[in-house]
């Protein structure tokens, strides 16, 4: 089966690997669509991702959906095969249907699909056949077509995120600061949630067309002469992983606000005036990962076609390469998807 592993530093393959046998306990998905993330096109480009060092073939790809091919015979609580389904990307992770938190998500020993975390490492879903634990599973609407849950995972860590600012989303207006696919999915998020306005800011046209469609009510290109008043904002949400990104959030955000953490900034010590978070008592939220969000992500995908805006280009697994250079240029696209296998929903 074909699967697309990074080997080292610039040195991404779609190689030929054994196909798995599903264990008594567990279920084979026939994965259909991975989305490339962020840290995918780390691991890619610079084999490593913060502090994890890629020092074995590792087969990325955690934002993954697909169609159940075969179930263990242990693996009662298993959907049938044919059964259309998310993955969810950790171990441990709450169970199907979990709506109180449980902190999983925060174990200090837990994996992620596609992870140089771990020796050995964990492999990943962009991967022809993937085995996984049932309670990894989750059976999609008949209403939510594939390509479009595979949004399902950046979606759920978005969700995650601004539960986290709780009531302050209700009637306020905010600000999103980087407009890439984590930005424009926080946009409908905050939407959903009720947020009266909502700005979003970047250096590039395309990804601020993307967040204008999924719900911003205004958008400002920073490298086009745009500007954002100072201390405007109830609540800034940080979402491109840049410290010039997180300075226009506190800049942004008014004195006694909130300011969400929602992009991956640089693990080594960054330059941040916390002299401002102190001098307008400010709330920082950080955000890992996601916990029970998946579920209402699936929902809220089946419910709402417009995110449909945030898939902006799609290639074969053999084109892999060329995916990853369309996906790490954010001037021209927004989330880049890979066709792993044939979709039945076409």
């Amino acid at each position: 089966m074909k699967a697309v592993v990074v080997h080292g530093p610039g040195d991404l393959r779609v190689d030929t690997l054994p196909e798995p046998k599903a264990a008594p306990d567990r279920v084979l998905v026939r994965i259909v669509y991975g989305g490339i993330c962020g840290s995918d096109l780390h691991y890619a480009a610079d084999g490593r991702n913060g502090p994890y060092t890629v020092t074995e073939p590792l087969t990325l790809g955690h934002e993954v959906v697909g169609v159940v091919a075969a179930v263990g015979q242990d693996a009662t609580a298993a959907p049938a095969v044919g059964t259309r389904v998310a993955l969810h990307p950790a171990t441990p992770c709450a169970p199907p249907g979990t709506t109180t938190p449980t902190g999983l998500h925060l174990h200090p020993d837990g994996t992620y699909f596609g992870s140089a975390s771990t020796k050995p490492h964990t492999q990943g879903g962009f991967v022809e056949l993937l085995e996984v634990r049932c309670s990894q599973l989750r059976p999609l609407p008949a209403a939510l077509p594939l390509r479009r849950a595979v949004l399902a995972e950046p979606l759920a860590v978005v969700l995650h995120g601004t539960a986290r600012l709780g009531e302050r989303v209700r009637g306020a207006k905010t600000l999103v600061s980087g407009a890439g696919p984590i930005g424009s999915l926080a946009v409908a998020a905050l939407r959903h949630a009720g947020a009266a306005e909502i700005t979003a800011v970047d250096l590039n046209d395309f990804p601020l067309r993307t967040a204008a469609a999924v719900g911003a009510t205004a958008t400002v290109n920073l490298s086009a002469g745009g500007t954002v008043d100072r201390s405007a904002f109830d609540v800034t949400v940080e979402a491109a992983g840049a410290v010039a990104s997180l300075a226009t959030a506190l800049d942004a955000v008014r004195p006694g606000g909130a300011v969400l953490q929602l992009g991956m900034l640089p693990r080594e010590p960054v330059p941040v005036a916390m002299s401002t978070l102190i001098a307008k008592e400010l709330t920082l939220y950080g955000s890992q990962r996601f916990d029970t969000e998946l579920d209402t992500a699936i929902a809220l995908l089946a419910a709402d076609p417009a995110l449909d805006a945030v898939l902006s280009h799609e290639f074969a697994v053999d084109q892999a390469a060329q995916a990853f250079r369309c996906a790490a240029d954010s001037s021209r696209s927004a989330k880049t998807v890979l066709r792993v296998c044939a979709d039945p929903d076409a």
